[in-house]
């Protein structure tokens, strides 16, 4: 039977992973962090979150948050969704915050996997502090999957979205896209932006709806990078995704002539097969700072992402629509056979307007193309 105190603490430890969510796409390189502080009744008294990288981070907004209406944490809790870190960067280390603080008990979901960080939980236990991790800690990695991604794998998490009728269709025979799905669905796509660190989409879809890629109906949100994969520079200089609304990179082969396009940001990147080298890609993103990857289209460069094991999530709108003919969602994907397909678990299915979000990821057992 749970107690009261683990009731309590679960609670808190729910409110500390929404929290931490709110900053979703505002943080990297580093993690999103969520806290709750709680005194000796188990009442909260103090709640914070890591808002921006070189910000206070959560344990110590909520500390603060508590001092700044009077309260003193001395000998509660802190509840936080991730292990309490043992260095100094930007800010201190959060494991003396809260010894400092007189935090009798620390409640962490996950430890934290980087070298220059990790211990936080050592500390606190050898300062006498009573400490606890794994509560809730599923839920609290999906919250954090870009970050403990690009820690673990050395590459940023992918997000793979797509918008197709019921047959699976992208596009009409025609090549007309706009629009299958709702705008309910549409305004959704512009949160999943809002809450990564760059958005991904091949020369095809450029040519095809010229997008223009930036976040919009959202309120103070930090904008992605556009990023364009466009192998031979065929981007045109007035293309919408050149404009000062949020930065641009262009990748491009190493051939690519982009004398055309004068102060761009460009990546050149190597061949694999008949496109550029998705890992190369994912590594130089990785390298600027890039924890998430929302990759949008077309189905040509989600064929080359899923062929390269290097899609972590996936989100479908289905529009409750048929067209029989037309692009397909995904391309080739190096699948030959049924037994190499990719499978999914389902892990959300939701209604906007009238079309239906699936939100899945690949299983631990899948045998499709493995990353290198």
């Amino acid at each position: 039977m749970a107690t009261r105190e683990g009731t309590l603490e679960a609670e808190a430890m729910r409110r500390a992973i929404a929290l931490a969510a709110r900053a979703l796409g505002s943080t990297s390189p580093n993690p999103v962090v969520g806290c709750v502080v709680l005194d000796a009744g188990g009442r909260v008294i103090g709640e914070g979150w890591h808002r921006r990288a070189g910000g206070p981070h959560a344990e110590v907004e909520a500390l603060n948050a508590a001092a700044d209406v009077g309260h003193d944490a001395r000998g509660g809790t802190a509840v936080v969704t991730l292990e309490p870190c043992n260095h100094t960067g930007r800010t201190g280390p959060c494991a003396q915050a809260l010894i400092a603080a007189g935090i009798r008990r620390v409640v962490y979901a996950v430890a934290d996997p980087t070298p220059a960080a990790t211990g936080g939980a050592a500390t606190l236990a050898a300062a006498g502090v009573d400490v606890e991790g794994g509560l809730l800690a599923d839920e609290a990695a999906a919250g954090n999957a870009a970050w403990l991604t690009s820690v673990l794998r050395r590459r940023p998490f992918v997000l793979w979205k797509y918008a197709a009728t019921l047959d699976g269709r992208s596009a009409a025979a025609d090549g007309t896209s706009r629009w299958i799905t709702s705008a309910a669905s549409r305004a959704d796509v512009h949160r999943l932006r809002a809450e990564a660190d760059a958005v991904v989409v091949g020369s095809g879809t450029l040519r095809a709806d010229d997008p223009h890629l930036a976040v919009r109906g959202i309120d103070d949100v930090t904008q992605p990078l556009r990023v364009v994969v466009d192998t031979h520079a065929t981007i045109k200089p007035g293309a919408r995704v050149l404009d000062d609304a949020a930065p641009t990179l262009i990748a491009v082969g190493p051939d690519a002539d982009t004398r055309h396009l004068p102060g761009t940001d460009i990546a050149r990147l190597p061949y694999d097969g008949s496109g550029l080298d998705v890992h190369a890609l994912l590594t130089e993103l990785h390298g600027r700072g890039i924890r998430s990857v929302l990759l949008e289209g077309g189905p040509t460069l989600a064929g080359s992402f899923v062929a390269a094991g290097a899609v972590d999530r996936v989100v479908g709108y289905l529009a409750p629509a048929l067209l029989g003919a037309g692009p397909t969602a995904l391309g080739d994907a190096g699948i030959g056979t049924i037994a190499r397909a990719l499978r999914l678990d389902v892990t959300d299915v939701a209604r906007l307007g009238p079309d239906l979000r699936l939100t899945a990821t690949p299983t631990a057992s899948s045998t499709a193309p493995e990353e290198n």
